[in-house]
């Protein structure tokens, strides 16, 4: 999901563009995105786009496997994420993930290890999480008594109770395509950003004795977000130093 606005990004007196084209380490970070699903083994990537989504078209120029849908209306990641459904429906039973573009310290690791969970279970939805020392901004998991996974609460729909839950959504989902989109046709935007959210799917879904699965799989690093200048300095950071890593490890 590609089509947000970079509001907070942009400097005093600066036009805001698409966030996902923002670069670290060289490259807007929709392209990490892309890279790490193509490594992962994933062979169509639909990227939903919407402000100023030629230049998110125009970013990923080159990349395989890529085609672009469009949210003409910004009505949250739940109608983001149904704006795929043209293009997916007739494959009902295959595996898609859904993730944030703005995301490019994603790892194809994790993908596997998500993708191996779900496949495992036979799941309809399948979601990992992160433990996080501060866990502000992030939608909490809720679970039972016993710990079995009830739903996502977004932080501003959350009781003190709930967002004091340090297990978080970082947006990484694996859905049957079937189930992903009878799920969205249902969602309702009672909530208090009055947005159709995708972490209501897995829940419904829960609720209607369909398998979910949680996979604590995702590094608290992996994890950061990218809303402000110095938030994309520190992500950039990060990512080179990775890199830095991988090569130094292959010259070995």
């Amino acid at each position: 999901m590609a089509a947000g606005k970079g509001t907070r990004m942009a400097t005093e007196g600066q036009t805001p563009k698409p966030k996902v084209i923002y670069e670290v380490a060289g490259e807007p970070m929709v392209r990490w995105v892309v890279r790490a699903c193509r490594s992962a083994g994933v062979q169509r990537c639909v990227v939903v786009v919407g402000y100023q989504g030629e230049k998110v078209i125009a970013a990923l120029e080159g990349m395989e496997g890529v085609e672009f849908v469009e949210q003409k209306e910004q009505l949250g990641t739940g109608h983001a994420a149904r704006m795929a459904e043209p293009v997916l429906k007739d494959e009902p039973n295959r595996d898609v993930f859904v993730l944030a573009g703005d995301g490019p310290l994603i790892r194809p690791t994790t993908l596997n290890k998500l993708l191996e969970a779900h496949r495992d279970a036979r799941a309809a939805a399948s979601l990992a999480t992160a433990i996080l020392d501060n866990p502000s901004g992030y939608g909490r998991i809720v679970r039972d008594e016993n710990g079995h996974f009830l739903g996502i609460v977004e932080q501003k729909d959350a009781t003190p109770q709930q967002a004091a839950i340090r297990e978080v959504n970082p947006s990484y989902y694996c859905f049957k395509v079937g189930e992903l989109f009878s799920t969205l046709a249902g969602l309702t935007n009672h909530n208090k950003q009055g947005e159709y959210y995708i972490t209501d799917a897995p829940g419904m879904l829960k609720k209607t004795g369909k398998r979910v699965v949680v996979v604590d799989a995702v590094p608290q690093e992996d994890v950061l977000s990218i809303n402000t200048p110095k938030e994309l300095a520190v992500v950039d950071s990060i990512l080179k130093q990775r890199l830095a890593r991988q090569t130094a490890k292959a010259g070995n």
